[in-house]
């Protein structure tokens, strides 16, 4: 009997078990990291619109510095530079918690909103993330630094400056008529409008930062790196948080002037006192959270691990059964054909019924007329009369044993199963000897 033919070729079924295996990894993984789109116009950075901060991100990466995005509370418990871009209606309470929690952890960056933005669905030239400016919004974090103000006002000296050591530094806004400051007691500017107001900077006595205040007065070392400096340097007490009020000065917006560029590039690496190895970008206060299950845990150490030896013993076990030694087994039928196993199945089902006396009695006329037709006898006597002439049958063929009427009332009156067997095999080998 020949293998029936495969469906399909063994190129084929690899090629349809690795595409559903590859997108089955796909999904797990999808649905471990939380799944979504992270680039939807939002004011954060993975946002590409006007508002966003992806740009920034992208230009400190390129600087070789390791950028992260933080979408659960894990990641704002990193070591390195922490930024934070809250939307408006964050609450202030969760900033708080957040910012206290990195004391001792790290230095923080805190952006305040400036722009109302929507998506920019009526452009056809637009991609997926671009938004357009709709107007103003202003931050009202209620439980977040309530002794500093933050509002819009015209200025008529255009653009931005750097203050202390990076005095310098100059350039211009996109939307330099109208700019968001901020005011309080303590606060130290760092960046400022064409008219003095505070553009970024930091509260004194909210902890100490070498990099700081160089920038602020200290004159710069001729010799060093004002990008790299004071990268060894410690921090006093606790990690200042820096303020930067006005968001143009990092959001995409800004960074399209190289001067702009320039100085987030400064302002990043003296907030993390000096060129961070590692930087990482808040998305959970900006609704792009994802909770941790098993998914996550199944692709993060210790436990990637263990999953990754799971999809090598899968591989393992598929490749093994594309490359099997010799050809498929051909299944057999179920029940073969023939008289031997006709009958082996029906002694089988007796002796699960175990009522193997009842078949003793129709054994023993079965065997009466057989005897009947191989010996030509005459047919239409009775029972008694058709086996008292195989008697004188037997006795003319001089045979010796009991008589046949004798073993079929021994079959007919055996009850134990022995002796059913016993006196079925004795009938048989009278009616074999009789026939011979």
């Amino acid at each position: 009997m020949s293998a029936p033919a495969e469906p399909f070729g063994k190129g084929t079924s690899l090629g349809i078990v690795s595409i559903g295996a590859l997108a089955f990894i796909a999904v797990l993984y999808w649905l471990g990291t939380g799944g979504g789109a992270t680039n939807n116009g939002g004011g954060h950075a993975a946002g590409r619109g006007l508002n966003g901060y992806a740009g920034l991100a992208a230009m400190i990466a390129a600087d070789g510095v390791t950028v992260r995005r933080a979408r659960s509370d894990d990641g704002l418990r990193l070591p390195g530079l922490l930024v934070l871009t809250p939307p408006a209606d964050a609450k202030g309470s969760d900033i708080a918690e957040i910012v206290e929690a990195r004391r001792t952890i790290g230095p923080t960056l805190v952006v305040t909103p400036k722009w109302r933005a929507i998506p920019d669905f009526g452009n056809p030239a637009s991609k997926r993330g671009w938004t357009r400016i709709e107007g103003t919004e202003q931050p009202e974090w209620n439980g977040y630094h309530d002794d500093v103000g933050v509002g819009l006002a015209k200025v008529a000296a255009h653009g931005w400056r750097g203050t202390g050591a990076f005095s310098d530094l100059s350039g211009r806004l996109p939307a330099d008529r109208t700019v968001q400051a901020g005011t309080g007691a303590g606060l130290q500017s760092l960046v400022e409008a064409g008219d003095g107001r505070i553009l970024a900077g930091y509260l004194t006595g909210d902890g100490s930062n070498p990099a700081l205040e160089k920038w602020i007065g200290m004159e710069r070392d001729p010799g060093g790196n004002p990008d790299e400096q004071a990268a060894n340097d410690s921090f006093t007490a606790s990690f200042p948080v820096v303020l930067v009020f006005e968001p143009d000065l990092l959001d995409n917006w800004g960074m399209a002037d190289r001067r702009t560029g320039l100085m987030a590039r400064r302002l990043l690496y003296a907030a993390a006192g000096g060129k961070p190895p590692m930087v990482t970008f808040d998305l959970t206060l900006n609704g792009l959270g994802a909770s941790r299950n098993l998914l996550t845990l199944a692709f993060e150490p210790p436990f990637l691990a263990a999953t990754l030896c799971f999809f090598m013993a899968l591989f393992a076990a598929g490749w093994r059964s594309f490359n099997r030694f010799g050809p498929a087994r051909v299944a057999g039928r179920e029940i073969p054909l023939g008289k031997t196993v006709l009958v082996r199945n029906t002694s089988g089902l007796i002796r699960r019924a175990r009522r193997l006396r009842l078949i003793a009695a129709p054994y023993a006329d079965a065997s009466r007329g057989r005897l009947v037709f191989a010996l030509g006898l005459p047919r239409g006597r009775s029972p008694a009369e058709t086996e008292a002439e195989i008697d004188r049958l037997q006795a003319r063929l001089d045979k010796t044993g009991p008589r046949y009427s004798e073993l079929a009332a021994r079959l007919r009156a055996a009850r134990r199963n022995i002796d059913v067997v016993q006196c079925a095999a004795a009938l048989q080998r009278l009616e074999k000897d009789l026939t011979e």
